[in-house]
């Protein structure tokens, strides 16, 4: 037999395999295919001496991508670069280093105290494609993991645990970190997750740079950092791993960049929940469950987000409610402000569930931080100790949150003028934004001492603006004084008056009546 004649054979069986592969897949039923292909893995199990452990990117039913396939990625990608032959280079973090990792359909080798290991990137492409608004991924994605079967018990207990403790290690060297806010619900697909849009968070804010007094943030800074270690302490003694802030203030007092420098100093993501777009609780627990850990999450504006504190107010009067006596302008604001409240539904009672009830225990090591303007707006339920663990007051600029500000627009550590603007900082309240805006140079001309010179102008103005307004109240306050004075002495002088036209008779039961002498008169 020639080989010409032999590859005609061979090529003839293999075409008859796969016809008979084709009529096996297409006419036999789910069962008895399931059945033949568990029987023939058990054959092949005999003979092949491999155990194979599979790690797919996507797991569960909502299709959550999985953090043991996102180890993974991570701790190969850190060997693959000088073992693979096919990579995908990814570029990270704002110094734009490049991060090489495997590509589809590429296998590298791993060493573990002596045993060979063997892990291979697979893709499993849909065989169908249709047309769809919201297509499905290209593919799914997964990670193979080859080894001798007599190594069974050293990588189920020790190599696994290994990759993912790793993995995570260097995960969290190459993060980006991001800045996310929620979508509202009607952009959310089960196809993707897209609770949550993000952007890369790059603020610049720091402690160092934070204009504020040191010993204030130095308490700050270790009582984060006190948390930040604090997993063991918080299972200890029962508590879900989160701590709450309360930041409030006047507007332009920094309350913000706080923020920002708590995530810079703690390496975590932020998450700006915008609370008028979630219509309800149920919507406020999903979006709580896609956060991750080492995050802050964050309610800006509380006091102004929703009407959070409604049904704890008296109720109105009938005829309050049906607009009896309102002007229409009035009446009109009402029912706008109404519908506005309606447009979400999240109350009072879901957002303290959302920060301290059974659903903030899942995930841990996040922060939930509450900004406002006027915290005696706030309800007393929602920023106790315990839901709110720290309260922070951010006032007006300091000489000692000025000298911050001085060194960071300036660089200037000290200067003649320093004491006057000290002496003028105790007596009047600019706040840091006020302060910053006027010690920035508006062009090359200006230097430090034109920028001071600017600042002591701006403070002296709202000294005298200040001391304007002080005197206009107590003028004012002096009036009303005045006028309660006067009040009780025209009502002496009335009731003399009243006194003596009773005795005259021309008062009875303070009505004015016709004098008895001058109704005798009349009836002669």
């Amino acid at each position: 037999m020639t080989i010409t004649e032999m590859w005609t054979q061979l090529g003839s069986v293999i075409a008859g395999l796969m016809f008979g592969w084709a009529m096996f897949k297409q006419y036999f039923p789910d069962q008895l295919r399931g059945s033949f292909n568990r029987y023939t893995q058990r054959l092949v199990g005999f003979v092949y001496p491999y155990l194979q452990i599979t790690f797919h990117e996507y797991t569960g039913e909502r299709l959550k991508r999985s953090e043991v396939y996102s180890a993974i990625q991570s701790y190969l990608s850190a060997n693959s670069s000088m073992r693979a032959n096919k990579l995908k280079a990814d570029v990270v973090n704002e110094s734009h280093s490049v991060v090489l990792s495997m590509d589809d359909h590429e296998e590298i080798t791993d060493d573990f105290n002596g045993i060979k290991i063997w892990w291979s990137s697979n893709k499993i492409t849909p065989q169908t494609q249709s047309f769809s608004f919201y297509p499905i991924t290209e593919g799914r994605r997964y990670f193979k993991l080859t080894v001798h079967r007599r190594y069974r018990n050293v990588i189920t207990n020790s190599y696994i645990d290994h990759v993912i403790k790793e993995g995570k290690a260097v995960a969290v060297k190459n993060r980006q970190r991001k800045l996310y806010t929620n979508n509202p619900s009607n952009n959310w697909y089960e196809w993707k997750a897209t609770k949550w849009s993000h952007v890369v968070f790059e603020h610049p804010a720091s402690f160092d740079t934070l204009a504020m007094a040191t010993k204030e943030k130095e308490e700050i800074m270790k009582d984060l950092v006190k948390f930040s270690k604090g997993k063991s302490y918080y299972a200890k003694i029962g508590k879900a791993w989160k701590r709450g802030y309360l930041l409030y203030g006047p507007p332009g007092t920094g309350k913000s960049t706080m923020i920002a420098a708590m995530a810079n100093f703690l390496n975590y993501d932020v998450y700006d929940l915008e609370l008028t777009t979630v219509k309800d609780n149920s919507e406020l627990r999903k979006l709580l469950i896609e956060t991750t850990s080492k995050s802050i999450i964050v309610i800006e504006d509380i006091d102004c987000s929703l009407d959070l504190t409604g049904q704890r107010k008296p109720k109105e009067k009938e005829e309050d409610k049906d607009g009896e006596g309102q002007d229409p302008i009035s009446k009109k604001e009402k029912e706008e402000e109404a519908e506005n409240k309606k447009s979400s539904k999240v109350t009072l009672s879901g957002l303290l569930n959302f920060i301290d009830g059974i659903w903030s225990a899942c995930g841990g090591e996040r922060i939930i931080v509450f900004t406002t303007n006027y915290v005696e707006k706030l309800d007393p339920a929602l920023i106790r100790r315990g839901r709110m663990d720290k309260h922070i007051e951010m006032s007006y600029c300091c000489f000692e949150a000025f000298k911050v500000l001085a060194e960071n627009y300036l660089d200037v550590e000290s200067h003649e003028l320093f004491a006057k603007i000290q002496n003028l900082l105790e007596e009047t309240k600019m706040t840091p934004a006020d302060v910053a805006e006027n010690l920035m140079p508006k062009s090359e001309d200006e230097d430090e001492e034109t920028c001071l010179k600017k600042l002591i102008a701006a403070l002296e103005e709202a000294k005298e603006e200040e001391g304007r307004k002080k005197s206009e109240e107590e003028a004012k306050l002096k009036a009303e004084q005045d006028k309660e004075k006067d009040q009780p002495a025209k009502e002496d002088e009335k009731g003399k008056e009243i006194g003596i036209a009773k005795e005259n008779g021309l008062i009875s039961n303070g009505k004015e009546e016709i004098s008895i002498e001058s109704t005798k008169q009349g009836d002669s």
